[in-house]
């Protein structure tokens, strides 16, 4: 995040850091539980439960289900590693299926991949986009499985108006600076529907304590810096005009680009978060250095399938849709700053490319 640009907002959150700093409340200070009613308000759920990051809002609710050793959990193939891993930092099995052209979980390869260990299904909602959740929900009520939603890059998303993150008991978010919305450092949330879990989130995110005097079970420390609550209560008033000029910025890259690569499938009752605007194309890593040669940054998320890395190795021929996205996969510029020039100026560079100008 580029705090120099905006100079009232920058204020804003000097004057929050200070506020942390003078009343020494640097860790579960009043903002984060401020910061908590928000997300969840925003989000439409019994709670909100601010930890250190999106892979510690995973491995807490794995653990708030009583996921570990023996059981297996459901991934798509195509996310960070992070998803995996925190699947296996709870003793799990992450079992992969394979994607569909709209770069999200397959629920045709779901029903195929559960087996008498299977305690959850995780759909990731990549680059902001929603997975098919009316097909994942019905398999889940099916066979007695909890979805726990990767939502990383997803928050703001929307699915039959209803938003991403809250349609089973736990969703979990990153608030890294990276992010839609985006703190200054490592945040993470899990949105929550029950009572029950919020209290045992809140205990396993210190260590498994209860009060601060007894520890109830085995867990680490990952609870929300207060500094962190206190930016992102102010992101969070910023979220929705953040999310329109993102929709907007989209929109344009697809009048450019739509007839000349294969630019985002997005279904109808679905509002992209658009955390990443990523295309399919030829000669992806040319066209990189194509546009880096013009001074335009891309990126390739993510370079490998999560079962391509040595510690979640698996055969790949399971998953020909997502071989071949991780070899077409191109991310162009998308963040809510993109003036309309700067997204043309990126578009006509793509086009230039493929000799389209």
């Amino acid at each position: 995040m580029d705090l120099s640009v905006d100079l009232p907002t920058r204020r804003r959150y000097l004057d929050a850091i200070d506020a942390v700093l003078t009343s020494g409340l640097i860790v579960n200070g009043p903002d984060v539980e401020r910061c908590e009613k928000q997300v969840a308000a925003y989000c439409g759920t019994h709670d909100a439960v601010g930890v250190g990051s999106g892979t510690a809002a995973l491995y807490l609710a794995l653990k708030c289900l009583d996921i570990g050793p023996g059981d297996e959990v459901i991934l798509p193939t195509l996310s960070f590693v992070g998803t995996a891993n925190a699947v296996a930092a709870v003793g799990a099995h992450p079992v992969f299926v394979d994607i569909r052209g709209d770069l999200l979980m397959d629920p045709d390869a779901v029903e195929p991949a559960i087996t008498s260990r299977t305690r959850a299904i995780m759909p990731v909602h990549f680059t902001g986009n929603v997975c098919d959740m009316d097909a994942l929900l019905a398999i889940g009520e099916k066979r007695s499985l909890p979805i726990i939603e990767d939502a990383a890059p997803a928050f703001g998303a929307v699915y039959r108006e209803k938003k991403a993150g809250t349609f089973g008991p736990l969703g979990c978010f990153s608030a890294n600076p990276m992010k839609v919305l985006a703190g200054i450092g490592e945040a993470g949330f899990v949105a929550v529907q029950w009572a029950a879990h919020s209290q045992r989130l809140r205990e396993l995110r210190y260590h498994g304590m209860r009060n601060k005097e007894l520890c109830m079970e085995v867990s680490l420390n990952e609870r929300l810096d207060t500094i962190q609550a206190a930016i992102l209560s102010i992101r969070l008033q910023q979220i929705e005009e953040s999310l329109k000029r993102r929709e907007a910025i989209a929109g344009r890259y697809a009048m450019h680009l739509s007839k000349i690569v294969e630019t985002p499938k997005l279904a109808p009752h679905v509002r992209h978060a658009w955390y990443h605007y990523a295309i399919l194309c030829d000669r992806r890593d040319a066209l990189g250095v194509s546009l880096a040669a013009e001074g335009i940054e891309s990126r390739v998320y993510h370079a490998k399938l999560m079962p391509e890395h040595a510690v979640h190795a698996r055969k790949l021929d399971r998953f020909p849709i997502g071989r071949r996205v991780v070899d077409r996969i191109l991310c162009l510029p998308m963040h809510e700053k993109l003036q309309d020039e700067e997204v043309d100026r990126v578009s006509k560079a793509v086009a230039r490319f493929y000799g389209k100008v």
